[in-house]
């Protein structure tokens, strides 16, 4: 029976598998649901499975195993309507770079189907709506990384889809330009479009995404709000760098301190929760030089997305990147 979260859905997946040759398990049972209208990340490290998720649910590839459905359609007995319902942005831009950025798009407007002056109204009106009007008649080679993956979104918005897949749309930008993107991401959403982002920037997703699926060697470890799973940690996190590996001193100096929890010790690196982490900070500071036990640095910060990665997967973001 269909409920009302499967009729507003505009992506579904259920147990999706996929494997590479040598036995690489991209995919071990990824279950998603994108709620209509939302920006939706998938957030995980390199090698993930995102991108294999994304080209699944485009119809670039296929699972071994498991089901999925864009915008209402089977992405493999309804290719074509997923294809006709969809634009897509992939990891580089694909735009010609001996093309001019308004070529590009209006040969992208041709392949699907529109002619005359409805073509050449929609080239203008996605040229302007990108920001690239005065650059149309410029080649693709002389433009920035900022301004090819803006033409790489027109050329996606060309036949107005009703889903648009990013992925990873900002790596290798530099922070300024970045912030472009992700502005020029939030005003996509006021078109009514449903957007599923992929991204290894805990930032990006925290800032642009109603919904986020972290996603860890293929599965869906935790997903919600960003708010709501950074409030499900209690309190702040207390990072301190030690001086030199202590293990066992840290444990024995911090176990009587009330308030202190989730402590785990990584060489030389200390991590806790607490309550209130500005005042218990003397305290544990405190208890580890009566052990002897030097600190070289000390931070207090709120939860975090990487907080929640490292609580659903046991080891920090940073971490599972290298």
């Amino acid at each position: 029976m269909k409920t009302s979260v499967d009729r507003i859905a505009a992506i579904e997946a259920h147990g999706l598998v996929k494997t590479y040759p040598g036995d690489v398990r991209a995919l071990d049972g990824l279950d998603l649901s994108v709620p209509a209208g939302t920006i939706f990340a998938l957030v995980g490290p390199n090698g993930a499975g995102k991108s294999t998720t994304v080209r699944i649910l485009t119809t670039l590839s296929r699972a071994d195993a498991g089901t999925a459905r864009v915008a209402g359609h089977d992405v493999v007995a309804e290719a074509g309507a997923v294809r006709r319902a969809i634009g897509c942005v992939g990891q580089h831009s694909g735009g010609d770079r001996e093309a001019t950025g308004r070529e590009n798009v209006r040969l992208q407007a041709q392949i699907h189907g529109l002619r005359g002056r409805e073509l050449a109204a929609r080239v203008d009106e996605l040229l302007a709506q990108v920001g690239l009007d005065e650059a149309a008649d410029r080649l693709v080679r002389t433009y920035s990384g900022g301004m090819a993956r803006r033409l790489d979104i027109a050329m996606a918005l060309v036949h107005r889809p009703r889903v648009l897949f990013l992925d990873e749309p900002t790596t290798g930008l530099d922070p300024e330009v970045r912030a472009d993107m992700w502005r020029e991401i939030e005003r996509l959403t006021h078109e009514g479009l449903s957007i599923l982002l992929t991204t290894h920037y805990l930032e990006e997703a925290d800032r642009l995404a109603s919904q986020i699926a972290i996603v860890d060697r293929g599965r869906v470890v935790a997903g919600g709000a960003p708010e709501r799973l950074k409030a499900e940690l209690r309190g702040d996190a207390i990072n301190i760098e030690l001086a030199f590996a202590a293990n066992g001193a840290v444990h024995e100096a911090l176990a009587p301190l009330a308030g202190i929890r989730e402590l785990e010790v990584e060489g030389t690196v200390l991590r806790a929760r607490a309550d209130e982490g500005a005042r218990a900070v003397p305290l544990v500071l405190g208890a580890l030089e009566a052990r002897g036990v030097d600190v070289a640095t000390v931070s207090v910060a709120r939860p975090s997305l990487d907080d929640v990665y490292l609580r659903h997967t046991g080891r920090s973001f940073e971490e599972a990147e290298r």
